[in-house]
């Protein structure tokens, strides 16, 4: 399956926190959308990676994606090396998408910034016809997005661009509420942690909404670009 935009995300609910309305949006606009998580997050102080894998299929439904699958690369302990590469570049010609978006280039979780560097150097590798991989036994074809853009997650960083999420705001917020053992739920028991507190909830709609202000909406999500971004015309901009 072709996608239009794939998310290349490290750990199971990355996507949703910081592009699942961006998601929406377009999926809502007829555009192909799917995720392909990295590891499925087996370090979490809470749930299991069986939950996890759980609950990415619930928010996977609420957010209508045409596809989601993980690599299962090793959840904290992964490298930007020859194999993790591989693994990336397989999926990244396999959907063939125009657009990705990934990681945070930094942020408080060590696992994230390095995601970001392996995805990035993965998008320009796959592009490159000398890579062989192969997709059941059949050669995978050389594809380079023409767009990769990095959402913000922690860490408050500059954004670059900032889409307007307002009208999808609450599925935005079911989709992070599938996440049932990672986030606040006074319904399930387990060690507090610093995301499962309502305060880190709040922040997660704070920021949307800061994001959204910023550009005259009610609520945004932000990205990066390593690459200037170039529009056909100014009244495109708002």
């Amino acid at each position: 399956m072709k996608l239009d935009i794939l998310v290349l995300a490290v750990h199971p609910d990355d996507a949703e926190l910081c592009c699942s309305g961006t998601i929406l949006k377009h999926i809502a606009l007829g555009k192909k959308v799917g995720i392909v998580d990295l590891t499925r997050g087996e370090l979490g102080t809470r749930g299991t990676a069986e939950t996890r894998d759980e609950e990415a299929a619930d928010a996977a439904k609420i957010l209508g994606l045409h596809v989601r699958e993980n690599l299962r690369l090793r959840d904290g302990f992964f490298q930007n090396d020859e194999e993790s590469r591989l693994a990336v570049i397989k999926a990244i010609r396999k959907y063939q998408p125009e657009i990705i978006l990934s990681n945070a280039l930094h942020d408080r979780h060590p696992d994230h910034g390095r995601a970001g560097d392996l995805v990035n150097d993965a998008v320009f590798l796959s592009g490159l016809p000398k890579i062989k991989t192969l997709l059941e036994g059949v050669d995978q074809q050389a594809h380079r997005p023409r767009l990769l853009l990095q959402f913000i997650q922690d860490s408050y960083i500059q954004p670059d661009i900032i889409v307007d999420i307002t009208d999808h705001i609450d599925t935005k917020i079911k989709s992070i509420q599938a996440y049932k053992t990672q986030f606040f739920n006074p319904d399930v028991d387990g060690q507090q942690t610093y995301i499962s507190s309502p305060e880190f909830f709040e922040s997660v709609i704070g920021r949307a909404r800061e994001f959204g202000k910023s550009i005259g909406a009610t609520f945004g999500e932000g990205f990066t670009s390593r690459k200037l971004l170039g529009v056909d015309s100014l009244f495109d901009l708002r």
